[in-house]
């Protein structure tokens, strides 16, 4: 493993850290943490509101053209959006499906992370359940929640919106994932 990992973290709200502080979103929080183990790692921060999976698609060329190396890893979490907006499944999986192709075009690792809808929109998002895992399988790419259990639906977790996370709801992301993280470096 090199001594200084690169991580492209990319996707919607959640990793663009929507409400809050530089200091308290995803990437900086995760950054910091892994300096604790490699103190030169960078943890990019190439996150956008609002970000569809077609989005993420056609910007995806445009964040790794602007990179000066190659990632390590990238974290990737997009959909939510998807189930929002109606956008259709088979556009959904097509989306996520090129940016894995791309992604593993580029011989980077990939960590593929889900949210589970909240009961309101569980009957708008049931033709969305497993499209992650599908694809995550079929790509050879590390799926996983990315919120830990007991997080969704509190209600000190989360921004006044009562949507986005709040600092210390990300702090409890990044502790839970930190340790998947570190292995995919490992075994990088």
């Amino acid at each position: 493993m090199p001594p200084y990992p690169l991580i492209l973290a990319i996707g919607d709200s959640l990793i663009a850290g929507y409400g809050l502080a530089t200091d308290d979103g995803f990437a900086t929080q995760l950054e910091r943490r892994l300096r604790a183990v490699h103190p030169a790692a960078t943890v990019i921060n190439a996150g956008r509101s609002g970000d569809t999976t077609a989005d993420v698609r056609h910007r995806l060329p445009s964040v790794m053209s602007r990179l000066t190396s190659r990632p390590d890893l990238a974290i990737v979490q997009v959909g939510p959006n998807d189930v929002l907006r109606q956008v259709p499944p088979a556009a959904t999986r097509a989306g996520l499906d090129a940016i894995l192709v791309e992604l593993g075009r580029c011989d980077i690792p990939v960590m593929l992370t889900t949210v589970a809808p909240p009961p309101i929109l569980h009957d708008r998002a049931r033709h969305h359940l497993g499209i992650h895992e599908e694809l995550a399988a079929r790509h050879g790419a590390t799926c996983r929640d990315f919120f830990p259990a007991g997080i969704l639906g509190r209600a000190d977790m989360v921004l006044a919106d009562r949507i986005h996370p709040n600092a210390a709801a990300i702090h409890l992301v990044v502790d839970a994932m930190l340790p998947t993280v570190l292995r995919m470096l490992d075994d990088g």
